[in-house]
């Protein structure tokens, strides 16, 4: 089994948003789609790092959500800044049951073990979050941040993070999650939310305090899956410290 990222598919075929608009987004959800199958096997794992789907409600998502569902592999879904379907896990947990979709899971106050990797992640926060309204949404991912890497850790698994905001952009930084990165020894932290060539050029792609980061940004990517970690002998994977 491997482990696979991208970020920010904004898939759209529920609603009338799709991204072909922008440049370099021509027929990017095929791209995707060609990409995705050529490289994830069906026993793969991909983290799918926010801003999965322009759906206002949950109820919306299910032409975006069949989309994932006939791509390959097990897919782990992180909230981004426009997933405004987003619910509460359980909610989630119960609508993909009823739904059929059974390859794709959750990843919010929990952490999920592919094969002795912990793949552990939250939203984040901006990295310049200054108002009393940014702070208290920046201190409640922090805490879900915590919720996601620390019962990993005692449990003895290494964990690699993913975000959807950046940590670490043009030169700024957000120490109050990087802090938590630096406490638990995190060694791979990936995220997204950042789009088009000239932003990317700010983004943070090398190794500071002892972590090596990356932008998987499904645009910065080519519009595939980048390949995370070796896994071997997965069969399945199992979730823990669920809420």
């Amino acid at each position: 089994m491997a482990l696979y990222a991208i970020a920010d598919l904004h898939l759209s075929f529920g609603t009338d948003k799709p991204m072909d608009v922008f440049s370099g987004w021509s027929n990017y959800t095929e791209r995707i789609r060609q990409q995705w199958q050529r490289l994830v096997t069906p026993h793969d794992t991909v983290v799918i790092g926010g801003d999965i789907s322009w759906a206002m409600k949950l109820t919306e998502t299910e032409k975006d959500f069949r989309f994932l569902e006939e791509l390959n592999g097990k897919k782990l879904l992180l909230k981004g800044n426009h997933d405004y379907w987003w619910s509460t896990k359980a909610k989630m947990d119960k609508y993909l049951e009823e739904k059929g979709f059974g390859s794709l899971f959750v990843l919010h106050n929990n952490y999920y073990v592919c094969d002795g990797t912990a793949v552990c992640g939250s939203r984040g926060w901006f990295y310049d979050a200054e108002t009393d309204a940014d702070m208290l949404i920046l201190n409640r991912e922090v805490g879900r941040l915590r919720m996601s890497i620390e019962p990993a850790v005692k449990a003895g698994y290494e964990p690699v993070v993913f975000l959807h905001y950046p940590p670490i952009y043009n030169g700024m930084e957000c120490e109050e999650i990087l802090s938590v990165l630096k406490e638990y020894g995190i060694k791979r932290c990936y995220y997204g939310h950042i789009h088009g060539g000239s932003a990317a050029k700010r983004a943070f792609n090398g190794e500071k305090y002892g972590i090596r980061f990356q932008l998987i940004a499904c645009d910065h990517l080519g519009f595939c899956p980048l390949y995370i970690d070796p896994v071997e002998k997965a069969h399945s994977i199992e979730e823990n410290s669920g809420i």
